[in-house]
């Protein structure tokens, strides 16, 4: 990222998108502190308060997803392929996250471990888990998958690779950490 766009020039539905652990519900909570948006964690929408994350069904999520973006605006985090178009559709621009693999397994267990944390889901019964720790490896270059669909929205784009990329965003923009991250 060499220059960062305005951020008033991502209007005012902005997605967040990025490999699990890349620092999308931080920016999230940021963004929608500075432009007073609302902010909805798609990962919340796809788990049940109070579980260890327990994923609804299909069905549940859908629904939960399509009222979420039906909203006038927000700022949304999250990937999840089969909603990803609807979101695209009523996104008014989108901001890629992606971060060296060592530093999101860093984040994923910070986190995991931590109380306090952007996107946690309610009654944060958090564990580390096996499956988490292979998904990471597993989608360790989606980042090139998510950036390219972004990309060819022909909506409002920004492209950060990197923590260094990252906190230049956030002095840029004016953003502050809604708390340690």
């Amino acid at each position: 990222m060499t220059e960062v766009p305005a951020l008033v020039g991502f209007g005012r539905r902005i997605m967040i998108v990025g490999p699990t652990n890349s620092g999308k519900s931080t920016l999230a909570v940021a963004i929608g502190q500075r432009l007073d948006l609302p902010v909805v964690h798609v990962d919340l929408l796809h788990h049940i308060p109070h579980t260890d994350w327990v994923a609804r069904t299909k069905e549940q999520f859908h629904a939960l997803h399509a009222a979420a973006i039906a909203a006038p605006e927000w700022v949304m985090d999250g990937n999840y392929s089969d909603v990803l178009p609807a979101r695209i559709a009523r996104a008014t621009g989108i901001i890629a996250l992606d971060d060296r693999l060592a530093r999101r397994y860093w984040r994923y267990f910070t986190r995991t471990i931590g109380r306090n944390r952007a996107g946690a889901l309610e009654g944060n019964r958090d564990s580390i888990k096996w499956t988490m720790i292979h998904w990471l490896w597993h989608t360790r270059r989606s980042g090139d998958k998510l950036r390219e669909r972004a990309s060819a929205s022909g909506l409002p784009f920004v492209c950060v690779r990197g923590q260094r990329e990252l906190d230049q965003l956030y002095r840029a923009w004016g953003l502050t950490l809604p708390f340690s991250a």
